[in-house]
């Protein structure tokens, strides 16, 4: 295979897997451009509207797409592709994660630090890794 059957052989596996999404099956059609090493992207399948840029060697391939929700998907797959007139058709199979997604809940910041009681209003209560108080003194070393 040439450097751009390989590339266009690699989005198209991209894509699909893109599409399909994680731990879901689905089916669709992409179209790239080859771009040097690399290969630009949009597809339409089960998932939706997704768009990426992938690169592979040989019959493997991986990427990074963004799909019509703002998630951010990381792709990997497989698949082979033949020339037909000027265009390059292939099929490949593959799987995706959600590297980031716009849409879940942010993680509530660490309370780590923080005063455990209302015994003393603004004082900070020190543990050591097992849960245990720990003088103010000891955690700051001056005792």
């Amino acid at each position: 295979m040439t450097a751009c059957k390989t590339a266009a052989t690699a989005l198209i596996v991209l894509t699909l897997a893109a599409l399909a999404g994680c731990s879901s099956v689905g089916a669709g059609v992409g179209v790239g451009i080859p771009v040097g090493p690399f290969s630009v992207g949009v597809g339409l399948g089960s998932g939706g509207l997704s768009a990426g840029v992938g690169t592979g060697v040989g019959p493997l391939g991986v990427g990074v797409g963004v799909n019509q929700r703002g998630q951010v998907l990381g792709t990997a797959g497989v698949g082979a592709a033949t020339g037909v007139g000027g265009a390059s058709v292939g099929v490949g199979v593959g799987t995706s994660t959600v590297l980031h997604d716009p849409n879940r809940p942010q993680a509530a910041p660490s309370q780590e630090g923080q005063p455990t009681s209302a015994a003393e209003p603004g004082a900070v209560q020190w543990r050591d890794a097992s849960g245990q108080a720990v003088p103010a003194c000891r955690a700051e070393g001056r005792c």
